[in-house]
């Protein structure tokens, strides 16, 4: 899929950690009207049966990695690149400039549609590859260490040195947040990241508000 140009000033790069809340940011702001582009929707996309994609994932790592119906067998490649780096390298070039491709394409036909609106880019690698180049803007979804920790130990029944783990993966927060626009702490209430989100929408030219638990329509 070749990429589309696209007005860049208008896309805000929506990221976070592993347990911070970037999906629940996600939501409020789709409440809020914005169209969201998810990252993870066009991971899926680019290696459906049938892709190049999928067909360099199985060159690059083999037929073992594939289900008895030819879909990528996402649980197994991920033990595979979780433990090597370099692994996780070639998996990167193979799906993220794909990923790109396709989100470019998805905002241009937006655009077409409703010119010089915001269009959030959802993407949890943001900061580490190649896709914040081509936002105009960026939202870091923060929680301090402990707290990202602890909630990730909870929500996936993992053991502290397990949490570390998956959290070592990442670029950690801290250093994302030096690099972000805008910052929201989803530390405290659901409603004060809600607070948040609503303020930061109205900035980056959002025209909706919450009202209660729905937004105005």
């Amino acid at each position: 899929m070749a990429a589309t140009a696209v007005d860049s000033t208008r896309i805000i790069g929506l990221t976070g950690g592993i347990a911070s809340g970037k999906t629940t940011v996600s939501s409020m702001l789709r409440e809020l009207g914005a169209y969201v582009v998810d990252a993870d929707v066009w991971a899926r996309r680019v290696v459906e049966p049938g892709s190049d994609g999928l067909a360099e994932i199985v060159s690059a790592f083999g037929g073992d990695i594939l289900m008895p119906d030819g879909t990528l067998n996402r649980s197994r490649l991920a033990t595979i690149i979780f433990h090597d780096a370099s692994l996780r390298d070639v998996l990167n070039r193979i799906t993220h400039p794909r990923v790109r491709a396709g989100m470019l394409a998805e905002t241009a036909a937006y655009a077409s549609q409703r010119p010089g609106q915001p269009v959030i880019w959802d993407v949890p690698l943001l900061f580490e590859g190649e896709t914040h180049r081509l936002v105009g803007a960026t939202i870091l979804v923060y929680v301090p260490l402990h707290v990202q920790k602890e909630r990730l130990m909870v929500r996936n029944q993992l053991t502290e040195a397990e949490a570390l783990a998956r959290m070592a993966a990442q670029m950690p927060l801290d250093d994302k947040r030096a690099l972000a626009t805008y910052v929201i702490d989803n530390s405290q209430s659901l409603e004060f990241t809600r607070e948040q989100v609503q303020r930061i929408w109205q900035m980056v030219g959002g025209q909706k508000e919450f009202r209660g638990d729905r937004a105005k329509q």
